[in-house]
């Protein structure tokens, strides 16, 4: 498909600014919504496209962003890895809040804003939802994080099946490490959009990082047996 109108939440930085560099380099306009103005403004002024200060875990701030014309992809990008990284246990209340309110707060946020004026448009459009790879597997530690990006997963499971037989496509990104400001280590963000966006054009619902799929198919086989989880590992 086209992808000529494009929104991208977390566009200051990571995916989201590499999936909106990508996206301008083929000359789709591209609305950059983060909550960093300082950041939004300079990845807006660097890409030449419009920018929109939004915080995803507001929902009134999410119908604005909606507002845009002709959006034919929405990317709900926007994530935080909390301060928190240990057990369940080990997790403050106020980074459990603070998580849960941006990684699924801001898809279904983004959902409820975009989904009924894409329907109502009737046109093709798709929208990619990043994930992580730390919600298709478990590991022990990964704090909200990861129990968030499980959340993010189902959310995007539902919106497929919702949106089936309708002219809206659903992708959901799982990445695993990658270079951005929650990590200094991994792959980087360039490649990350290009598989992206390249799924989005395929129409596939998941990108998963090389390596995994076995991991993955791993975990289910001990969800549906009743084993123990065991530490997931590639390969």
């Amino acid at each position: 498909m086209n992808l000529t109108n494009a929104v991208v939440t977390g566009a200051a930085g990571g995916i989201g600014r590499a999936l909106a560099a990508r996206l301008r380099s083929e000359g789709a306009r591209v609305v950059l919504a983060d909550v960093d103005e300082t950041a939004l403004g300079e990845a807006a002024a660097e890409l030449g496209a419009e920018a929109v200060r939004t915080d995803v875990s507001d929902a009134a701030q999410m119908e604005a962003l909606a507002a845009a014309p002709d959006v034919d992809l929405v990317c709900l990008n926007a994530g935080i890895v909390g301060r928190d990284l240990g057990a369940p246990w080990e997790v403050s209340p106020q980074d459990w809040d603070r998580v849960f309110a941006v990684n699924v707060g801001g898809v279904v946020n983004g959902l409820r804003a975009f989904v009924p004026r894409l329907l109502s448009a009737g046109r093709p459009a798709h929208i990619l939802i990043t994930a992580s790879l730390a919600g298709l597997v478990t590991f022990p530690a990964g704090g909200a994080y990861a129990a968030s990006k499980h959340a993010v997963v189902a959310l995007a499971e539902q919106a497929a099946l919702s949106l089936a037989g309708t002219p809206i496509g659903v992708t959901m990104l799982c990445p695993a490490l990658v270079r951005t400001g929650m990590s200094p280590d991994g792959e980087d963000p360039a490649d990350i959009a290009d598989q992206a966006l390249a799924a989005v054009r395929a129409g596939a619902f998941t990108v998963v990082p090389d390596g995994w799929p076995a991991a993955i198919t791993r975990r289910a086989h001990w969800l549906a047996t009743g084993a123990p989880p065991e530490m997931p590992a590639a390969g």
